[in-house]
């Protein structure tokens, strides 16, 4: 059986973070592992605070997993601290592991700050060149090319700076745009761009399980653009059958 691995925040609300993550893998049909990089107290309309876990102690379940276990793919989500990534970016070259997504979580989609100070930077120099594919939204990919993004072309421009950065595939994701959904995939030669129509509503974690769907089908041999395409689908299907149970955004149904 084919494995994934999340290194991420656990999100009580199981809708996010690594909870969510496990849910994805499970639903392709890859066993799911899990390392806890942080910890949050949040519901549907806030993050309340965050606390990020020893990267002593996050080595140390990281080691202990992969020496027994070997993840065919894996994620990074959100993990805080300089300390954290500088951990993560060690295990993945000590363990020659491929596959790696990073989705570059900065914010909350309620505005809450996911990153302490100087840790964005990090992550760009120390994980973004041992990624197979990073999957930042409109957002976090105008914050981290400094394009400022509102229409295809500077999707494009964005995706090609971030390329430079060392991931080999950027797949920024774009609902966030007008009223449609739009994946565009840069792999330094073509773009691919695919789209799709966007649900009204608030939805919470749909880049954690964009993400977590492109790491399970990574796993299971799938190249980078049906991933790509098979997980857009399957989030338009999670947000239209998302659950209101909270006082706040809803939550996939994955």
């Amino acid at each position: 059986m084919k494995t994934a691995l999340t290194i991420a925040g656990s999100d009580p609300t199981g809708g996010a973070g690594l909870q969510a993550d496990l849910k994805v893998f499970h639903h392709f049909g890859v066993y799911g592992l899990s390392a806890v990089s942080a910890l949050t107290a949040q519901n549907t309309t806030e993050v309340n605070s965050v606390m990020g876990v020893d990267a002593g102690f996050l080595e140390r379940q990281l080691d202990t997993l992969i020496n027994d276990i070997r993840p065919d793919a894996l994620k990074t989500g959100m993990l805080f601290s300089i300390e954290a990534i500088r951990t993560v970016a060690r295990i993945v070259r000590s363990f020659d592991l491929q596959n790696l997504v990073i989705d570059p979580v900065t914010v909350s989609s309620t505005g809450a700050s996911l990153l302490e100070d100087g840790a964005l930077d990090v992550l760009i120099e120390e994980l973004f060149p041992l990624a197979a594919v990073i999957t930042p939204n409109i957002y976090e990919a105008s914050v981290l090319s400094g394009v400022r993004i509102e229409n295809e072309i500077e999707m494009e421009e964005a995706a090609m700076k971030l390329r430079r950065l060392g991931p080999v595939t950027v797949v920024v994701t774009g609902g966030h745009l007008e009223n449609e959904t739009m994946e565009l995939v840069w792999d330094g030669v073509s773009a691919h761009l695919f789209r799709g129509k966007k649900v009204a509503g608030e939805y919470h974690g749909t880049g954690c399980a964009f993400s977590a769907a492109v790491t399970a089908l990574l796993a299971k041999g799938e190249p980078v653009l049906g991933s790509v395409r098979k997980a857009g689908e399957f989030i338009e299907k999670a947000i239209r059958n998302a659950h209101d149970l909270g006082k706040g955004m809803r939550l996939l149904h994955v």
